[in-house]
C-alpha cells in the first residue's frame, strides 16, 4: 500500500525547486530600516506577532529588537503584547549582519572520498555544517578549510564549498565542492533530481504498509517561526519516498529518499503522517528515545562527477548511537 498525501499551493507548478538546502532555519537581519502601516489583516494582533509575520523573523528576534529599542509604533516604544490597530505606523530598525570570520580548524574528518573537485564526508552527529550566529566555529566548513585549503565560494564565505546541508544532529554523508565549476554542476543535479540522497530513520509507531510517498508542501510553521510545517501558505512542493525496513512494537525502521530538499523535510513529513522521528526534540513527542537528537542518518549519496560525468555512489555506516538503538530494538523484538 502506498501512502500519497498531496497538498498543493496555488503557485506550486511555478515555484522553483530549491533542491540545495535541507537543514537549519536561519535568521539573518537585512541591515535596513523597515516601515509599514498596519492593515486590516494585522489589526488586532500583538506587536511581536505582527512584526514576526510581516518581516518573516522569529518572535525571539523581535523580542531582542524590542529590548534594544529598535521597534517603534507611531514613533514610540511599546510592549510586545501591545495590540495594533489599522493605520498605525510600525518602524523596525534591523541592524546590519555581523561579518563572520571563518578560520580553518584541524579536525579528524571521516573522509569517504576526495579528488580535485569534490570531497565526500561522513558527518558525525552533533556537528554543525557551516558557521552561523550561535555557531561561529567548530563546524564542518572550518574543518574543510583546514583540510582542503580552497573551496567553492558560490554560497558565500560562511558556506564555502557547501552544496547541500544536513542538520546538526543528523549524521551521514555530505558532499562539498572544491571549486565553483564543481559546485554549479552539483547544484544543478540537486535541482533536476539526478543527485540521489537516501536516509535511514527510526520513527515512532509501526506501519501497516511497507512503502509510501508523502507529497505535501512545506513552509514556515504559522505558529512557531523556528519550525517548518506542512502548509499551503507560502510553501514549496516537497516529496519524500519511504520504505519500511522493519517494524517493532512501538517504532519502525525506515529508508527515506528525498525527491526535493526542503528545510527539515524528512522530520516534518514523518511528523505530519503521525510517525515522528525518534529522539527529535523539535518535531517529536516529549516521550521518546534519548539519543542526543533525531535518529536520522544520511546513509547513501549518489551523483554524477562534475568533471568526468562518472556516476558515483557512496555509503556510510550508521552512526554509533543510531546502531546502538537499532540493536536494542532488535533484542527487544526477539524477546517478545
Amino acid at each position: 500500500m502506498s501512502e500519497n498525501l498531496n497538498e498543493k499551493t496555488q503557485n506550486e507548478n511555478n515555484a522553483p525547486d530549491e533542491g540545495i538546502w535541507d537543514e537549519e532555519i536561519e535568521q539573518e537581519s537585512q541591515g535596513e530600516d523597515i516601515v509599514f502601516e498596519v492593515d486590516d489583516e494585522l489589526s488586532g494582533n500583538r506587536l511581536d506577532k505582527a512584526v514576526s509575520t510581516r518581516l518573516d523573523i522569529s518572535r525571539k528576534r523581535v523580542s531582542d529588537l524590542l529590548e534594544e529599542g529598535r521597534i517603534l509604533v507611531d514613533g514610540k516604544p511599546v510592549k510586545a503584547s501591545s495590540k495594533l490597530r489599522s493605520g498605525m505606523k510600525v518602524e523596525v530598525d534591523l541592524p546590519p549582519v555581523k561579518t563572520l570570520e571563518i578560520l580553518p580548524e584541524e579536525m579528524d574528518l571521516d573522509i569517504v572520498y576526495e579528488d580535485d573537485d569534490v570531497i565526500v564526508v561522513n558527518k558525525p552527529k552533533g556537528m554543525v555544517v557551516h558557521p552561523a550566529p550561535g555557531h561561529p566555529d567548530h563546524t564542518l566548513v572550518n574543518g574543510l578549510l583546514a583540510h582542503c585549503k580552497t573551496l567553492s565560494g558560490i554560497n558565500g564565505v560562511a558556506r564555502l564549498g557547501i552544496v547541500h546541508r544536513i542538520d546538526k544532529d543528523t549524521s551521514g554523508l555530505i558532499v562539498a565542492a572544491k571549486n565553483d565549476k564543481a559546485h554549479q554542476a552539483l547544484a544543478e543535479q540537486l535541482a533536476d533530481k539526478t543527485c540521489s540522497r537516501t536516509y535511514r530513520a527510526i520513527v515512532h509507531h509501526p506501519f501497516s504498509h511497507i512503502i509510501g510517498t508523502i507529497n505535501a508542501p512545506i513552509g514556515r510553521d504559522e505558529k512557531d517561526r523556528q519550525k517548518m510545517g506542512v502548509t499551503a501558505k507560502n510553501s514549496k512542493p516537497a516529496v519524500t519516498h519511504f520504505a519500511v525496513l522493519e517494524n517493532f512494537k512501538d517504532y519502525a525502521y525506515l529508508e527515506c529518499r528525498l525527491e526535493t530538499g526542503r528545510t527539515h523535510q524528512i522530520r516534518v513529513h514523518m511528523a505530519y503522517i503521525g510517525h515522528p522521528i525518534a529522539g527529535d526534540p523539535k518535531y517529536g513527542p516529549r516521550k521518546t528515545i534519548e539519543a542526543g537528537g533525531q535518529l536520522l542518518h544520511a546513509i547513501a549519496l549518489e551523483f554524477n562527477h562534475p568533471t568526468t560525468g562518472e556516476r558515483m555512489h557512496f555509503e556510510a555506516p550508521l552512526d554509533p548511537k543510531f546502531q546502538e538503538v537499532l540493536d536494542e530494538l532488535e533484542r527487544e523484538k526477539e524477546q517478545e
